[in-house]
């Protein structure tokens, strides 16, 4: 595959996957879901490749969820939403090797669910992370939410969701969504440090302590797979299609209205 959304590059064991779309905070559109699940498989089955890191270019975002642009009637993509979610998600799960999320600046929406559901989280200082969905007529009713609340606990992972407030990377870090961070200067070379050291662990024990995580939350890629189809019946109402509108037209939006 020929990238137009994402960089992709290997060296010393290591394989960066880089979301390329700056001028868009790093949010995704049908196209970069593609390159994502593309470069993730690629690195997966790549002998000489030991870690994944997955980043935002810039440094204003790691990535800030779906394109809202792409979002006027449906997403540009396939899938069940307009967008392979369901495959993305499992790309990252299902690599063989430790994926690593390079957060700096917002980690939102989507965005938030991708550095979820890396094996790890570096953030700099400047990262923010947190929720928008039900601010823009949306929700991620699978591994955004109940993969979640494994990591940070059920509390927690309510909050996040019902009231799409945002979270410093310290913040992030106590409630344990974070693994390290440090100053947003130092952010590369903690990723190298940390890249270095799972580079001298064995590749088939690691692949098997994944695989074993993931086995206690595997029921959730059903739970998302149904959500998934709800969460496309649900963009078809007009409570939902309200939220993208006000975003566009930058106003709050007025979701009761159209309750049933």
């Amino acid at each position: 595959m020929d990238y137009t959304d994402i960089l992709y590059t290997t060296v010393d064991g290591v394989a960066t996957i880089t979301i390329n779309r700056a001028d868009k905070y790093n949010a995704f559109r049908g196209q970069t879901c593609e390159e994502l699940i593309d470069a993730l498989q690629r690195a997966s089955w790549d002998k000489s490749v030991g870690v994944i890191v997955l980043t935002g270019a810039g440094d204003k975002a790691f990535c800030t969820g779906g394109d809202q642009s792409s979002h006027e009637g449906g997403y540009d993509g396939r899938g069940t939403i307009g967008l392979p979610m369901e495959e993305l998600h499992t790309a990252l799960r299902d690599a063989p090797k430790p994926v690593i999320a390079r957060v700096q600046g917002y980690a939102i929406g989507g965005g938030n669910v991708l550095a979820t559901l890396c094996d790890l989280t570096i953030a700099g200082e400047s990262a923010q992370f947190g929720q928008v969905g039900p601010k823009v007529g949306s929700v991620d009713p699978g591994f955004g939410t109940a993969y979640l609340a494994a990591v940070v606990g059920e509390k927690r992972a309510r909050e996040i969701w019902y009231l799409c407030r945002r979270y410093t990377a310290q913040e992030a870090q106590a409630m344990g969504l974070v693994n390290k961070v440090v100053p947003d200067d130092q952010l590369d070379a903690e990723v190298a440090a940390w890249c270095a050291e799972l580079l001298q662990r064995s590749p088939t024990a690691i692949a098997l302590a994944k695989r074993s995580f993931n086995a206690a939350t595997e029921n959730i890629r059903a739970i998302s797979s149904m959500g998934m189809q709800a969460l496309a019946l649900y963009y078809e109402t007009d409570e939902s299609k309200e939220g993208g509108d006000a975003f566009r037209e930058k106003r709050p939006p007025e979701f009761r209205k159209f309750q049933r």
